[in-house]
């Protein structure tokens, strides 16, 4: 019989799906293991070649890890609520539940085609009400919270509320915003209810407030940070502008250290951890405050790593939205000011943040005084200072800082040498901590650990400032000003929000007659009619942002029909947490920052078991398209002209443009001379009829020679890959290990069909083995050989090791060596070929199940198979190859028994017949002997 993958998976799919083979139930007798995969958004486009990559090696893992006697969990669902949808929804009028559905319905069909083992009675998606009441719920309960210093960790507003009605805040130690005013029990008690409420807004970790924030207006909501690249929207290329807005926020900065700490806990990658500690950013030095020239009662606050370069400040920088800029301004400096931060309000927070070479700001016209020399300093703007970040104003040092040093070149501002040790002007002070400082009043002469604590001693004695830590992290902006997405559960009273009651969970999304914001200006909930709570109050019209349901959805396939809680005890007492989760490295310091901070909450309230839900997490490498490009002269006219890649040379005077053309319709696309044929050209015109009538200079064979590189595979390049249309050609088997043998899971690679064929030919083979002269499977009986087993258990040991190291690609070279020496053998044994289907298992599902039940086993290999056990006595050599050496050169090669004695191989050596005539008229030195190596005879 024929190997036939199409037929094969046809019928183990209807078998698994009847058998419920992955379903998985909490079980007491085995150890747990719970494989995770980062869900994914199901847009219209549904999976290319290069979104299976990390499920197909976590599907191997699990399936691993279930032969090795686990009880392993291995959900999937979808994190379906989607700023595509919604703008999907905005063009058409459909609603975006109903396009999601269709798209995860396309979703699962390809998932299903691959032969994933996902449990799917536990799928959760984040738009159902069913998965979002909890959702809800958690917000309420970081509402109904705050973060105690002395306690370190959450505790309830209620704990709050009685210490500031016995003793106001005072003694109370948490984290709050820096402008809570200091207020004794009686202020507290004398209070009305709304004061007391928008007081307790200074400490519950979720609240709302005004913050800058990406509005993007053409899309009508605001926009995280890693939604804008180079200061346009992601997703449709549309103008992002920073804009002051009234927000939810989530007090993520109370958390800050522990998120630190918790990053030497986790078996994450350096690389990301090190994003993480970079995004947090924490900082110790001193918070200083600069008064006014014109108002010494005013002062502008700064924070600073390196108060020691005080006396080195020649000028002050605020950011463009900081909120005295205004008033700061003079009115000679109005315009060009005016102007400034109308240029700054375009730009992305990510634009400001990198490095820049062009230097720009403007200078306010007002001073304020530097506190430990009294000089008066120049208040500039620049838009590489962030109103979010610290105070919003930065003390410039030139002498210290080479962004300053830029400005201060470009302006025309003072540079003040203030280390003797200094070298060029413009180095990092922090090169140079070993100097005694010079030009600096109080601390001349002292070295760096002498100058800072006299100085903020100094500064703490005279009010001026204080030593501080703080943290590039800020609170995490969490509302959107769109429609689809989870609603808050707090609505307005008197212009103080309340949460509903929990037995109104979950707030369901309302109608609306369009999914674009009201002509007023109020998110797209506003369209809502008859919505308010209790018919009186107006519910919040945000709704929360992408990451709210990812930072706890793995909680919920521990127990999916739950209607009491988020999970149970039992279950989360179970499965505990994640033990391996996969995902791409671009969510680093997205959901993956924000889930370990609702998770170390949750912990705070003792509803999860584990500080940190993930042990282990594992980035998958990109696999990439090859983009190809025909070269157009876009100095021609009438006609249009492409060139061969080959021919460009002959057009010296050319302005060429690339045209990206879809994959399909180049031959050998990828390879050096990859090119469209006649055919090709006229499937470009039929695609692109703006080009009929152009005209195409080919080269001698008639081919227009294309260009292609590497990129990644996206619509807009014309260059993805259907799985669909790679399985049905060669099955999913052969997709999957394909995938795999790329290369290393982490790494990047590009995707090339023109090697998918050897490993077409390897599962082939390996069926082949299986089945007689009529190719029907049946195996022999027979005992199998010392070589046989030698082979087998080499495979055995070398897969296993691989699969723990996550090293799925040499392992597909593993299988392809193993078969061939099988096949030199002429093994058909099933002792050794049973085996060897039962390890193959995890990478080609079907077809180890296809062996499995044609050989009369009982079940599926994926529940009821074992993983074969290594035996190392067959791994052990009986004679080890010698080559021998005379001076140095091989001779000739001997076979000596594996426990042969050092001083037996020596005598040995020269008596062998095969080296006897280069040995003649020659005298005997030396034999050296490399055990199971080599020998070395020394003539002379």
């Amino acid at each position: 019989m024929e190997y036939k993958p199409g037929a094969i998976e046809a019928k183990i799919k209807a078998f698994w799906d009847k058998e419920q083979i992955y379903r998985v139930e909490a079980d007491e007798d085995k150890p747990k293991y719970y494989v995770l995969d980062m869900f994914p958004y199901p847009s219209g486009s549904g999976l290319h070649v290069g979104h299976p990559l990390g499920y197909i090696a976590s599907d191997i893992y699990a399936r691993y890890k279930r032969l090795t006697g686990y009880n392993v969990l291995h959900p999937m669902g979808y994190d379906a609520f989607g700023l595509p949808a919604e703008q999907y929804a905005i063009q058409t009028g459909v609603h975006p539940a109903k396009s999601t559905a269709e798209n995860i319905k396309r979703y699962r069909e390809q998932l299903d085609n691959i032969g994933f083992s996902f449990d799917w009675s536990r799928e959760v998606q984040t738009c159902d009400p069913a998965f979002y009441k909890w959702t809800q719920w958690i917000f309420m309960q970081l509402f109904n919270h705050y973060y105690d210093k002395d306690a370190d960790k959450a505790l309830p507003i209620d704990a709050l509320t009685a210490k500031l009605a016995m003793e106001g805040n005072r003694g109370v130690n948490a984290v709050c915003d820096e402008e809570t005013p200091a207020i004794s029990a009686a202020d507290w008690n004398g209070m009305s209810e709304k004061e007391q409420q928008l007081f307790l807004l200074h400490y519950r970790l979720t609240f709302p407030e005004e913050s800058y924030v990406n509005w993007c207006p053409a899309m009508g909501t605001v926009l995280s940070n890693d939604e804008v690249k180079d200061g346009v929207s992601e997703r449709g290329g549309y103008p992002v502008e920073r804009k002051l807005m009234k927000q939810w926020s989530m007090r993520i900065t109370a958390y800050a250290d522990r998120l630190l700490y918790g990053l030497d806990h986790i078996d994450w990658p350096e690389s990301l951890k090190e994003q993480q500690r970079n995004w947090i950013g924490r900082s110790q030095g001193a918070s200083v405050k600069f008064p006014l020239a014109q108002d010494e009662n005013r002062k502008i606050e700064v924070f600073t790593t390196r108060v020691d370069t005080i006396y080195g400040v020649s000028f002050m920088v605020l950011a463009p939205e900081h909120d005295w800029v205004a008033e700061l301004t003079t009115p000679e400096q109005e315009e060009e000011v005016s102007q400034y931060v109308k240029w700054a309000g375009s730009r992305s927070e990510v634009e400001r943040m990198a490095e820049v070479k062009q230097v720009t700001g403007a200078f306010t016209g007002s001073y304020c005084i530097n506190p430990v020399n009294g000089e008066k300093v120049p208040i500039y703007i620049a838009d590489y200072v962030l109103a979010g970040y610290g105070t919003g104003a930065v003390m410039a040092v030139p002498s210290g800082d080479q962004r300053d040093w830029s400005f201060a070149s470009h302006f025309g501002l003072p540079i003040i040498p203030i280390l003797d040790a200094q070298q060029d002007i413009g180095q990092q002070a922090d090169a140079t901590k070993d100097g005694r400082y010079i030009n600096s009043g109080m601390i001349n002469g002292l070295t760096y650990a002498e100058a800072v604590p006299k100085l903020i001693g100094w500064l703490e004695e005279k009010g001026l400032g204080r030593g501080k830590i703080q943290y590039r992290l800020r609170n995490a902006v969490f509302s959107r000003q769109r429609y689809w997405g989870e609603p808050v559960p707090a609505y307005w009273k008197d212009g103080v929000p309340y949460l509903i009651e929990e037995s109104e969970l979950p707030l369901l999304l309302p109608k609306v007659d369009k999914y674009l914001p009201t002509e007023t200006g109020e998110p797209p909930l506003g369209r809502a009619t008859d919505w308010k709570y209790k018919g009186e109050y107006e519910y919040e019209l945000s709704t929360m942002p992408g990451w709210a349901g990812s930072s706890w959805y793995f909680y919920r396939y521990m127990d999916p029909g739950n209607e009491e809680a988020f999970a149970s005890g039992e279950a989360l007492k179970y499965w505990k947490s994640v033990d391996l989760y996969m995902g791409g490295s671009e969510h680093a310091v997205g959901h993956l920052l924000y889930s370990r901070f609702w998770n170390h909450f949750l912990f705070d309230l003792g509803l999860v078991p584990e500080r940190e839900y993930a042990k282990k997490l594992i980035n998958q490498g990109m696999i990439q398209g090859v983009i190809e490009s025909i070269y157009l002269d876009k100095n021609s006219t009438a006609p249009r002209r492409f060139v061969s890649a080959d021919r460009i040379g002959h057009y010296p005077d050319a302005d060429w443009a690339m045209i990206p053309v879809h994959v399909d319709f180049v031959t050998d696309y990828g390879k050096a001379e990859s090119y469209l044929n006649a055919e090709g050209i006229q499937q470009f015109l039929s695609w692109r009829a703006e080009y009929q009538g152009a005209e195409f200079v080919t080269n001698d064979q008639g081919q227009l020679v294309t260009h292609s590189e590497v990129g990644k595979m996206s619509k807009s390049k014309f260059n993805v890959i259907n799985p669909d249309d790679v399985v049905a050609k060669y099955g999913a088997d052969c997709f999957r290990m394909y995938e795999m043998f790329l290369g290393p899971i982490e790494q990047s690679k590009p995707w090339d069909i023109q090697g998918i064929d050897g490993v077409f030919k390897f599962l082939r083979r390996f069926y082949e083995l299986f089945t007689d002269e009529h190719g029907q499977i049946s195996l022999s009986t027979e005992p199998p050989t010392k070589e046989e087993y030698k082979v087998l258990h080499q495979a055995i040991q070398k897969v296993r090791q691989d699969v723990e190291r996550f090293s799925f690609n040499t392992c597909v070279s593993a299988f392809m060596i193993a078969a061939n020496e099988l096949r030199k053998l002429k093994c058909n044994k099933r002792g050794i070929l049973e085996p060897m289907a039962v390890l193959l298992a995890p990478f080609a599902p079907f077809l180890a199940e296809e062996i499995w039940q044609s050989l009369g086993n009982a079940g599926s290999v994926h529940r009821d198979g074992q993983y074969p056990e290594l035996d190392e006595s067959y791994l052990k050599e009986d004679s080890i190859d010698y080559p021998i050496a005379i001076n140095g050169k091989t001779r000739a090669t001997a076979s000596f028994p594996a426990d042969a004695e050092k001083a037996a191989i020596e005598k040995a050596a020269p008596e062998l017949e095969a080296i006897q005539k280069w040995l003649e008229g020659k005298t005997i030195r030396k034999v050296i002997v490399v055990p199971k190596r080599m020998i070395n005879i020394v003539v002379g």
